[in-house]
């Protein structure tokens, strides 16, 4: 609890005027609170005992003072901390967000997306209760408890002795259930993001599921996720509802006790009845803050886990970090020079070695898993090579900032990103739109054909993932977005694979009019994609075997003879 006040607190200076006025409301709450336990003993002396007419006038406008000083207090206080928490916890996601997009795709690779979605929502949603609810709750039940301590004591020295004495005695068992409550609230947040992980799954992966009728299957399997969470809730539940009745038997103890002694005071005629009776409507009022400052404990539990799960992220770093040169010369040579990666140890490319220029088509093939998709991942930066050097213009990669780098590199994979936003904010993404790039783009790669067919064409709102679109019509949007950062690097990961022969053809003659502005790397599924290619290298088993043109392979290359049966 005092490492989570510890993180949290200073982000309270960035709001100095709203946490003021939540201050001040707070200190309204705390000192309406008390005088409506001071009234009491001018009710009871001055209006009921000694029959005094003028405080019986006076008393309805004290009474409606004291509740609106207490319900105004009440409103500020909400309405400034509920800000203060909102929009620290806006900048949180946007913090995680940001910080997750700058990681290493090995990250991706290993972390599922419903566990990450799981984290940015859930978790920080958890959080945000430290901020708006728990800090704020504790300043003002903290300012409550000080002035009704303050006032019983002043009412009464002798018999708050006894209440303050024996309520300190809660904190054992309160801490004991503060541990429990810390385990299952980590369960519960592990369970919820294994639950949203296959939620994602199932959402994802819908075609599949409907096409082999595993709906069943999937519930069952999602039920299990869900039970999990629902069983550790109960438990945090569980766990939570124990405060209560272990403050209602000590806070009963206590009163019982007081109640007895200033009894006996009022009998020895020591005490007022209306002394007494403010004492104790002060003393039960009292009883309510320190509750809410035992159950403020235990779902500060819930925050810590959330806090540590989320911090856990933050404290992850990418190990491909962007260069410092920026790289605005266009890029006419890039070099692989003995360069090998591994993943996790295990070996995807050893001693690749090879120059291209601008102008240069380069195509890739080989079995799955040969190495084209790794290098590709190496040319994008996705992954540093784990030995060897590549060069840009004779200058290490690495050296250049990631963003010059990727402007200068067009990438199109066989699987297709579409956002939900326009043709033209798909097309121009990342950069400000111009209309007549735009439709150039979509020209060359014969997509204005179906664009214009629509009703507000380049301006339509495509939905997510590109579902109101054909798998070609996809295809073509992505290419068209990679033209249209006029690149002087274009990546091909089998981007033409949903596209029909006459399609294919077309887009192939607009990319051999643009060859001599860029140095074109095609990861081939078809002959007809590479056999025009200026080099092909053949990858095996994470080497190159062999290297040529189309005619040289198919007479003194045996693996690419195989291989160009299949194609």
């Amino acid at each position: 609890m005092k490492a989570l006040l510890k993180q949290y607190l200073p982000y309270l200076r960035d709001y100095k005027k709203s946490f003021f006025f939540a201050l001040l409301g707070m200190i309204a709450v705390a000192i309406g609170t008390a005088g409506t336990a001071q009234l009491i003993k001018p009710i009871l002396d001055d209006v009921f005992i000694k029959k005094d007419i003028q405080m019986l006038q006076l008393m309805p406008f004290l009474l409606i003072g004291v509740f609106a000083l207490k319900g105004f207090g009440g409103y500020v206080q909400t309405y400034y901390t509920s800000y203060i928490g909102q929009d620290i916890v806006r900048k949180l996601r946007n913090k995680l967000v940001a910080h997750l997009s700058h990681l290493d795709m090995a990250f991706f690779k290993t972390m599922h997306s419903g566990e990450i979605l799981s984290r940015v929502t859930n978790d920080i949603t958890r959080i945000q209760s430290v901020v708006s609810n728990i800090i704020p709750d504790l300043i003002r039940e903290s300012l409550t408890i000080l002035a009704l301590t303050g006032y019983v004591i002043y009412e009464s020295p002798k018999l708050s002795f006894y209440f303050l004495i024996i309520m300190p005695l809660a904190l054992f068992p309160l801490t004991k259930l503060a541990k429990k409550m810390r385990k299952y609230s980590k369960l519960s947040q592990e369970s919820t993001a294994d639950m949203t992980t296959r939620l994602g799954e199932i959402l994802t992966n819908i075609e599949v599921i409907k096409s082999n009728s595993t709906q069943a299957y999937e519930q069952q399997r999602f039920a299990k996720e869900n039970q999990n969470v629902f069983k550790f809730i109960m438990k945090q539940v569980k766990t939570n509802a124990l405060i209560s009745p272990v403050m209602e038997i000590l806070g009963a103890v206590a009163i019982g006790l007081v109640i007895y002694m200033g009894g006996k005071e009022v009998i020895d005629e020591n005490m007022s009845v209306g002394a007494f009776f403010a004492f104790a409507t002060a003393l039960f009022m009292l009883y309510t803050p320190i509750k809410r400052l035992s159950n403020l404990y235990n779902k500060a539990q819930d925050a810590l886990t959330a806090n540590a799960r989320m911090h856990e992220l933050l404290h992850i770093n990418p190990t491909v970090i962007s260069g410092k040169k920026i790289l605005s010369s266009p890029i006419e040579t890039i070099d692989f020079d003995n360069v090998s990666l591994h993943y996790e140890g295990t070996p995807a490319l050893q001693n690749i070695s090879f120059e291209a220029k601008k102008g240069d088509s380069i195509a890739l093939v080989g079995d799955s898993g040969a190495g084209k998709s790794s290098l590709v991942n190496l040319l994008v930066r996705f992954y540093d090579p784990s030995s060897g050097t590549i060069s840009i213009n004779h200058e290490n990669y690495q050296d250049f900032t990631l963003v010059s780098l990727h402007k200068k590199m067009a990438y199109v994979t066989q699987r297709i990103y579409i956002f939900n936003d326009t043709i033209a904010a798909n097309v121009a993404y990342g950069e400000e739109i111009n209309e007549s790039h735009v439709i150039e783009a979509l020209e060359k790669a014969y997509a204005m054909e179906f664009v214009d067919t629509l009703d507000k064409g380049i301006y339509t709102i495509l939905s997510e993932s590109g579902d109101n679109l054909s798998g070609g019509q996809r295809q073509r949007i992505a290419l068209a977005r990679a033209l249209y950062k006029n690149p002087d690097i274009l990546i091909l990961d089998e981007a033409t694979s949903a596209l029909d022969n006459k399609s294919e053809a077309l887009i192939q003659k607009a990319l051999d009019a643009l060859k001599s502005k860029m140095i074109t790397f095609t990861v081939a599924h078809r002959l007809s994609t590479i056999e025009e290619a200026d080099t092909i290298l053949v990858f095996e088993k994470g080497k190159i075997i062999c290297r040529g043109s189309h005619k040289v392979l198919l007479k003194k290359c045996q693996a690419y003879q195989k291989l160009a049966k299949n194609l």
